[in-house]
């Protein structure tokens, strides 16, 4: 389904967005950056925002510890192990 009109996004542009980024994305002007457009009527920034956390599950409030998208685990070596893949999404 088409969720941003003025840029063509649709939620499984966000969704891919949100799990493919190294850096996850959690506000729809992140994910504006990792689609490679901007913010034009912002009509679509709740809906954005609702499938972040949706794609995020537990993530979305605050990750634990441990967690893999948790900025204290991003110092632990299991990180590094991420898909190259990932590093190209944004």
């Amino acid at each position: 389904m088409i969720v941003c009109s003025c840029n063509v996004l649709s939620d499984h542009d966000v969704r891919n967005a949100v799990s493919a980024a190294s850096d996850l994305p959690r506000n729809p002007k992140q994910i504006y950056g990792c689609l490679g457009c901007s913010a034009e009527c912002g009509r679509c920034a709740r809906t954005l925002k609702t499938i972040i956390d949706e794609a995020l599950g537990a993530c979305a409030k605050e990750c634990c510890a441990g967690c893999p998208h948790s900025h204290a685990a991003n110092d632990e070596p299991a990180e590094e192990a991420a898909p190259a893949f990932a590093l190209a999404a944004c």
